[in-house]
């Protein structure tokens, strides 16, 4: 059994806690990554009939998927520094 009262609250420092949903937002990228090039799958490619959707271009979709790569890269440079900055105010924790 715990010796913690169910009432007591648990307390996080406030660095230490930014710091933590830093790193939860990086290691949720990949799996942003992997629905957003998803997407393209879900985008009409046109058929037979007369009332389907003009089909979205080639191009546009591998457009579209680098676009996406780079904003990933970029979210993960950014996320990387400012954990950095934080590691560097607070060099104790």
């Amino acid at each position: 059994m715990s010796d913690q009262t169910p009432n007591a609250t648990l307390f996080l420092e406030k660095r230490s806690y930014r710091r933590r949903r830093l790193m939860d937002a990086l290691h949720l990228l990949p799996i942003v990554g992997v629905l957003l090039w998803l997407l393209p799958v879900f985008w009409p490619s046109g058929g037979d009939h007369p009332a389907d959707p003009t089909p979205v271009a080639m191009s546009s979709a591998v457009t579209y998927v680098f676009v996406v790569w780079m904003l990933l890269i970029l979210a993960a440079a950014v996320l990387w520094w400012f954990i950095g900055e934080r590691d560097r105010a607070d060099p104790g924790s």
